[in-house]
């Protein structure tokens, strides 16, 4: 036995050393040498290579970025397992934290497939593992636990007595799927309980970050170690050189059957949907029949409705179904089918689906990525395209579909200028040079604080406003930054809410209103989900609509492709009074709720200034796009930025939302009742000359305070806690997050250049 033992160390080591200089492998425990061997590997990848002596030793913070199926889960844990199984004061345990329940279950099994072998527990932690599983943990605290923000924030609440006891022993804390914490309520709930951790367990912890899309690894860093980013060691895996092939296709708008053909009595709902979306789900159904693929189509809405298409030309043409539909809305079940279907590999299938399928759940590899529209970002068009071509030898496929609308005279110049498809192309093309958007880690976060305010008391059974300070702000906390007067006049609001109460000893307890907030089911989320509002003109109600953007009256909003002026906002009611806006037609282009950044828009205006052809167009999209860039050049918009078309004034500013949603909020304070379109900030109320007048104001301000210049702002209340928050902080904390008021003030200095 032993002599065997000694033979298969020695193949796979040599094995190892003939592919690659490193000697990781060597470094690791002799049971998972055997394991990795038994597995049929015949080397270690890059990034495992690279983060055995970076972790082994327990000594340091880590992100390992690399693509999707790279093996960053193996890379992180090989070291980490083999540290446990080393340390002489027993295994101990490390702390797994995903952002998705479903990629718990997923690495649950990955996992347990090697622990077994070194007799280390895996533990999954969530709402449906069965309570039996968790006390045995609780119990024995060593192994591996996998748990989301939420688990581990009720385990702080409901446990906190317990939490030193428990984490004695934690070795390593590890985030998978970094990327989607990062700039989020949620994000900044993690650094807070990532905090609380260490000082529960007395001494730093290695906080080790995985992830398939970092824009800025120096920024990533200083979200998983704000304290100290130079510090945490950063491996980005090399690129494979896998080959990308990508088309996309585009379609002039056309209208439903039922329309051209208004003698249909009973009509299908193939005779109701536009032609341009049923010559998409032909070409879906023509291409991808036959092989699993992911198609996005950007919502709900559209998933629903283009896997009925495809599931209806299966039932057509006699065969079996192919398509199935995945999103966040469907129950548990629902989604489990669609990624067995695919996981499986015995039949084709196509999920069409949300970002649900986006991060790391394995649905093994696709052959095709199709995006509906444009995609929400740069590095979620890299991540989604991490699914594809992920056997040997394949290349990653991107088809992309673009509907752009018939022009007539009244069309926007975002449709005039092909918004949708310039985006798509602008977006493909960073992508391809390597760019993506850098996570935003700054922010005021005061929603979270309040939670983590809330949460602590519940942990300690009460805490001084001292403590508070101590544990949540100082100089090394997660809310770092926040001054003392803003901390004491939140602690001041939240008792005048009756959230809070202070005995005669100083000691703040939960309130009554507090203490049934804790004890809700929903208090452990840091998030909320976006509520809609109901639109509602002269007493009728237009339908719902989600506002994720701050509203001013005056100020403009696209519904049921009309343009409609805002009279009223009531936050409480949810409701926005408005009426017919007598301004040009709103663009077709279908932005979504995602933010686009400053260098998407400076490419797009590359694209359009540009005269050559762009290979991974189909016939008809050049033809598209040649529409736009004659537009361009005609009405002179390279160096023209002020245009006045009909009543309203338009200005393309090529920057990014964040910038043109704070522009549009002081245009409108100043009496010009502005909307950020996307590409375009439309203003009504005003000749081209004032709205330059109010441009060069803006160019000018000195004090650009968000408490003033958010004074009559509605719609501020984004995050879940923002209501319990002074008025003051609540501007100041919605504009840390979601305006940039200084690029907009610059912009505004820009736009009067360009016409002087």
């Amino acid at each position: 036995m032993a002599a065997r033992k000694t033979s298969l160390f020695r193949k796979m080591t040599s094995l190892q050393a003939s592919n690659s200089n490193s000697t990781g492998f060597a470094q690791l425990d002799e049971r998972i040498q055997r394991w990795i061997w038994t597995e049929g590997w015949t080397a270690l990848r890059d990034a495992q290579e690279r983060a055995i002596p970076a972790l082994i030793d327990a000594d340091r913070d880590v992100i390992i970025a690399a693509a999707t199926a790279a093996g960053k889960t193996e890379a992180a844990f090989f070291p980490i397992l083999t540290h446990m199984l080393q340390d002489s004061s027993g295994i101990g345990s490390v702390v797994y934290i995903s952002p998705l329940k479903a990629l718990i279950n997923d690495q649950w099994g990955r996992l347990t497939v090697l622990c077994e072998s070194l007799d280390i527990p895996v533990v999954g932690w969530h709402g449906d593992i069965a309570a039996s599983k968790k006390h045995r943990f609780l119990k024995s605290p060593q192994g591996v636990l996998l748990i989301t923000p939420e688990s581990l924030e009720a385990l702080f609440v409901t446990r906190g007595t317990s939490m030193a006891g428990i984490m004695a022993n934690l070795r390593y804390v590890v985030i998978d799927e970094l990327h989607a914490f990062i700039g989020s309520e949620r994000g900044k709930q993690l650094q807070s309980l990532l905090h609380r951790l260490e000082r529960v367990a007395g001494h730093n912890i290695p906080r080790v970050g995985l992830s398939a899309t970092l824009g800025d690894m120096r920024l990533a860093a200083h979200f998983l170690r704000s304290t100290n980013p130079d510090k945490v060691e950063l491996i980005e895996s090399k690129s494979s050189g896998q080959e990308l092939k990508v088309l996309l296709k585009g379609y002039a708008a056309k209208p439903p059957k039922i329309e051209a053909e208004p003698e249909l009595k009973t009509p299908e709902p193939e005779d109701i949907v536009s032609g341009s979306v049923l010559d998409v789900a032909a070409h879906l159904y023509k291409v991808l029949r036959g092989t699993n693929n992911l198609v996005f189509p950007n919502s709900r809405q559209k998933v629903e409705l283009f896997t009925d298409l495809l599931r209806r030309k299966c039932e057509r043409d006699c065969v079996p179904n192919e398509f199935w539909a995945h999103h966040g809305s469907l129950s548990k079940e629902y989604r489990e089918e669609t990624e067995q279907a695919l996981k499986e590999g015995s039949r084709p299938a196509t999920a069409i689906c949300t970002t649900t399928l986006e991060l790391g759940i394995d649905i093994g590899s696709v052959k095709s990525i199709c995006q509906v529209g444009s995609p929400p970002s740069v590095a979620s068009l890299r991540q989604r395209l991490g699914r594809s071509g992920r056997r040997k030898g394949e290349s990653a496929v991107l088809r992309g579909y673009c509907i752009e609308p018939q022009l007539e005279q009244s069309s926007s110049t975002s449709d005039c200028l092909r918004e949708g498809l310039v985006q798509s192309i602008a977006m493909i093309r960073l992508l391809v040079a390597g760019w993506f958007e850098p996570p935003r880690v700054s922010g005021l976060h005061g929603s979270t604080l309040i939670q983590q305010i809330l949460s602590i008391i519940a942990e300690r059974g009460g805490a001084t406003a001292a403590q508070l300070w101590s544990a949540l702000v100082a100089s090394d906390g997660p809310f770092a930054g926040l001054s003392k007067d803003d901390f004491v006049s939140l602690l001041r609001h939240l008792g005048e809410l009756r959230i809070l109460t202070q005995e005669s000893s100083g000691l703040l307890l939960h309130g009554e209103m507090g203490e049934r907030l804790v004890n809700h089911y929903t208090f452990y989320a840091a998030f909320a989900t976006e509520e809609e509002f109901r639109l509602v003109c002269e007493g009728k109600v237009l339908g719902t609509l989600p506002i994720s953007r701050p509203l001013l009256p005056q100020q403009g909003v696209i519904f049921a492709g009309r343009r409609w002026r805002v009279i009223d906002v009531d936050t409480e009611k949810k409701l926005i009074v408005v009426s017919p806006d007598k301004g040009g037609a709103p663009p077709m282009f279908e932005s979504g709720h995602s933010m686009v950044h400053d260098r998407i828009r400076q490419e797009m205006r590359s694209v359009l200034a540009e005269n050559d052809a762009i290979v991974f167009l189909d016939q008809e999209a050049q033809q598209l796009l040649q529409d736009g860039r004659e537009h361009y050049r005609r009405a002179g918009l390279k160096s023209n930025q002020v245009i006045q078309r009909g009543a309203e004034v338009e200005l393309l500013t090529w920057r990014g939302d964040w910038i043109n949603d704070a522009l549009a909020l002081l245009l409108t304070q100043r009496g010009c009742a502005a909307n950020n379109d996307g590409l375009v900030i439309s203003v009504s109320g005003g000749s081209r000359e004032k709205v330059i007048e109010v441009l060069r104001d803006i160019s000018q301000l000195i004090s650009l305070d968000p408490v003033v210049l958010l004074a009559k702002a509605e719609n501020l209340l984004r995050e879940k806690w923002d209501w319990a928050m002074p008025p003051e902080m609540a501007r100041r904390s919605f504009a840390s997050l979601c305006l940039d008021l200084e690029g907009a003030r610059d912009t505004a200095r820009a736009l009067c250049g360009s016409i002087e």
